[in-house]
């Protein structure tokens, strides 16, 4: 059997692969602290959980619209209106099969063979894989930690060349947790527009936002969002997973300009045919008051565990060179150890049994000097692997 380039060139990801890792472990009677994934522990709310049960009486549950249910859609669209006062049609929004799929969506849609997107390194490596898949030839352009690790309108233009035909930016990103100034983003979303390109913001952690109390002072993409100009350019992917902890429940959405919805959906329907009709269900109990005030609880709790997470890394002497602005990761230096990253995560998963993930995962520019530790995992748990964590730095220092 001949396998497909396509097939035999992705690399694993390795983020999963510790994950793996660590499950062998722990199935030979270890105890082993996850600190690799970026899967939030608290679950799905509580009225989540209840919608579900209900639904569970009906008899039959059908095909919805590829597009996912109308309640569903006006739901999302009343959500940003809101929280974040952002005006979206509901016709334009497009509820997937997790954000995955919304970015596979989003690539059948607008990459051709041979065309050329612009992505930030470090960045979540499975977005360039569904561009690669289609056929694209992703440039991931050098980011540093002055500039928070994103993108900016000046590298983007430099990078620019005559096949390139978009950009794709996450904001807060995965893996450093960092935001993209909203004025940036904009002038990235208007280059793109002056040449015929798109522009994708990958905006799953929008709404969890560490030691802000006012959602709207970083969320870049909700800016973008409420500028006219370029509704027929941008495309928003978000996810149930993250802010409303549904990870394996698999919905998410996308904003999508309003020419676009028809090609998505004549996409969808032969590609997935529709969202899971039981999580749609289920889902719109995520924005009822009791629901929403336990995600915000929830966002605190992230919040305390940064502070406890950043502040064992100064003490270790391993730093962050850039401060996350949301999500739960921690994107650690590990030069000082002397070790590759690789190296570093083999290591401590051998030695200690906490499982990182290395920073070969997000690209190639500086990659081997650096770790993504999460913290959405239960507080006594990070607090024994942070403990595990700095033994092992300084048995690091010890052996230089």
């Amino acid at each position: 059997m001949k396998f497909t380039n396509r097939a035999t060139a992705i690399s694993p990801f390795l983020a999963m692969a510790y994950g793996e890792k660590a499950t062998a472990l722990l199935e030979n009677g270890h105890d082993v602290i996850r600190l690799n994934l970026g899967e939030p522990d608290f679950g799905a709310p509580k009225p989540v959980i209840e919608a579900m049960k209900s639904s569970l009486d009906a008899p039959h549950y059908p095909y919805t619209s590829a597009l996912g249910t109308p309640e569903l859609r006006a739901a999302i669209a009343n959500f940003y209106h809101q929280k974040h006062n952002v005006d979206i049609e509901p016709s334009r929004i497009v509820v997937t099969a997790g954000a995955s799929a919304a970015l596979l969506l989003a690539s059948a849609a607008l990459v051709e063979p041979g065309d050329n997107v612009i992505l930030g390194d470090p960045s979540y490596p499975c977005n360039r894989r569904f561009l690669n898949a289609f056929g694209a030839d992703v440039s991931l352009v050098p980011t540093v930690s002055e500039h928070n690790f994103q993108l900016t309108a000046k590298n983007v233009e430099k990078h620019w060349s005559q096949n390139t035909k978009g950009v794709l930016i996450a904001t807060p990103a995965n893996p450093t947790g960092t935001a993209i100034d909203a004025a940036e983003l904009l002038a990235i979303g208007q280059l793109c527009k002056q040449r015929n390109g798109f522009l994708i913001v990958d905006e799953i952690y929008l709404d969890l936002l560490l030691n802000n109390d006012d959602n709207s002072d970083i969320n870049a993409a909700t800016t973008v969002l409420k500028n006219a100009q370029l509704q027929d350019t941008v495309i928003v992917i978000n996810s149930f997973s993250k802010y409303f902890g549904m990870t394996g429940w698999r919905l998410g959405w996308c904003v999508v300009p309003a020419e676009m919805t028809a090609i998505v959906e004549r996409l969808a329907q032969n590609l997935f045919i529709c969202p899971s009709t039981l999580s749609q269900k289920a889902a719109l109990a995520c924005f009822t008051p009791q629901a929403l005030a336990q995600c915000e609880e929830n966002r605190q709790t992230l919040s305390k565990r940064a502070s406890l997470v950043f502040s064992a890394l100064t003490t270790m002497g391993l730093p962050v060179d850039a401060n996350p602005d949301g999500a739960f990761y921690a994107y650690i230096n590990i030069q000082k150890t002397g070790l590759t990253a690789i190296e570093f995560c083999d290591k401590l998963l051998e030695k200690y049994h906490v499982a990182l993930t290395p920073g070969n995962d997000f690209g190639e520019h500086n990659a081997d000097n650096y770790v993504r530790l999460s913290f959405a995992t239960n507080e006594s748990d990070l607090i024994k692997g942070l403990e595990r964590l700095a033994q092992f730095v300084a048995e690091c220092s010890a052996a230089e």
